[in-house]
């Protein structure tokens, strides 16, 4: 890992033992994202309840399909980015520098993260790119990773490559995105279902992982990218255990390799047995893991239905039942995991490695403050919706409130990914070999599997007739 980086996770593993009181809260790294985070919930609360939104500054390549059209927009939007950098800069080296960090070591290396991140935007919004569906972040991972195990990025242009503090601001905003209130409009068949399906897929993939003899960080890092959101909970779950720097990656990795797979299997396989629209889409909620490539693999069956191919229902109900397990039922769970995962790694296998108890006081000052960010933002959100029906969430709170949000937790999500990516060698892989993929393989049968089971024959009259 480069120095930036390295001198982040090293700072941020030791900390928590020394149980420095009060000034943790403006000393410590997960302190800065949460404070971070919840100050940007609230702004954009505030300008919500305003009747206006914080949009313009969280500004995003549009979908694009010609050069003369990028350019265009870029230009229109010129003040915007320009905007959107000093902003980004002006936080975070606030942030940073309460930490330790020296400022100038740090805004240059920024500009770098930042033009490089923004490149990856317009890549990503190219209409050719989506036809993979890939986002940003995923984008940024493979740029990253292709450079660092190539030509290689000096090590005086690795200030900014603050991959924890990014993940950890971008896990905070990712509350906001999932109120609890998701829970009560998907309803307990989805609910149910897609809880079945995360706990089953975590534990086996962990256990195979555990009998394969990987290390615990690494068997829950790679349990939670296959049991709940993919590349979301990989990253939430590897910091809440403390994961090493390379167990990202290699769930990551593992993660987009057979969520593009299934992309293609999914629709294909639904469509030779003839299932509804619906209980397709249910089956595909279950069996992917990553969010966008789920939307893609469910739009596309979706859009298969009607008389000519013979598969009853329509494109919505595919998308819809999707949506209620994927990213409703199974993406809340991001919050469970993480909270049980960063107790038993503090309390446990920490605990473990070291042979000695783990004070009662210390279990505070060691628990991953950002999970602490995330609860509280989605608890803020879910009172914002309190007494509102989905349809109104999605017409009116979404476009203005959640939508800008997102935008800047994938800003976040990319200068992680991209960071993780700069300072990662595939050589870091190595001692795993291919151990973590057959674990992995193993979660992806049992999603496969399960997810029919339950879509197919246990709820199939549920899916088929969904929304009608």
């Amino acid at each position: 890992m480069g120095s930036g980086a390295s001198i982040s996770a090293t700072q941020e593993r030791a900390s928590p033992d020394r149980g420095s009181g009060w000034s943790e809260l403006w000393r410590k790294e997960d302190w800065w994202a949460v404070w971070v985070g919840l100050a940007t919930v609230l702004i954009a609360y505030a300008a919500f309840a305003q009747g206006t939104s914080i949009g313009w500054i969280a500004v995003a390549p549009a979908k694009w399909s010609s050069p003369d059209q990028l350019l265009a927009q870029l230009s229109a939007d010129a003040v915007r980015y320009v905007a959107q950098f000093v902003v980004f800069a002006a936080v975070f080296t606030a942030a940073l520098t309460a930490i330790g960090q020296r400022p100038s070591a740090f805004l240059g290396s920024f500009v770098l993260v930042y033009l490089v991140s923004l490149g990856i935007f317009v890549l990503g919004a190219w209409d050719k790119a989506q036809t993979y569906n890939l986002e940003p972040p995923l984008i940024a991972l493979f740029l990253g990773l292709l450079i660092a195990n190539t030509t290689g990025i000096p090590a005086s242009l690795s200030g900014a490559f603050r991959v924890e503090f990014y993940i950890k601001l971008g896990i905070v905003l990712l509350g906001a995105t999932l109120p609890f209130t998701l829970i009560l409009w998907a309803g307990p068949v989805a609910i149910l279902q897609a809880s079945i399906v995360s706990i089953l897929t975590f534990l086996v993939i962990f256990f195979v992982a555990r009998k394969l003899g990987l290390d615990h960080r690494l068997a829950a890092t790679l349990g939670a990218g296959g049991a709940v959101c993919g590349v979301s909970a990989s990253i939430a779950i590897a910091g809440a255990v403390r994961a090493r720097k390379e167990d990202p990656p290699i769930a990551i990795t593992l993660v987009v390799l057979w969520a593009i797979v299934l992309i293609f299997l999914l629709p294909l396989v639904a469509r030779a047995l003839g299932l509804p629209a619906g209980v397709g889409g249910a089956w595909i909620g279950t069996s992917e893991f990553a969010d966008a490539a789920g939307f893609a693999a469910a739009q596309a069956y979706g859009g298969l239905a009607g008389p000519e191919t013979g598969i009853a229902g329509t494109a919505d109900q595919a998308v819809w039942a999707y949506t209620l397990i994927k990213v409703v039922g199974r993406d809340v769970w991001i919050g469970i995991w993480a909270l049980v995962l960063s107790l038993i790694s503090v309390t446990y296998w920490e605990r473990s490695g070291t042979g000695g108890p783990v004070e009662v006081g210390q279990i505070w000052w060691r628990f991953p403050k950002f999970v602490v960010g995330f609860l509280l933002a989605s608890i803020l959100v879910t009172v914002v919706t309190r007494g509102i029906s989905f349809a109104d969430y999605n017409a009116q709170v979404k476009p203005t409130l959640i939508a800008p949000i997102t935008s800047l937790r994938i800003w976040a999500f990319t200068f992680s990914f991209l960071s993780i990516g700069l300072t990662t060698r595939f050589r870091d892989f190595a001692p795993a070999g291919g151990r973590p993929a057959i674990a992995f393989t193993a979660g992806v049968v049992v999603n496969l599997v399960v997810g029919f089971v339950l879509s197919v024959l246990v709820f199939g009259s549920y899916w088929a007739a969904l929304a009608k």
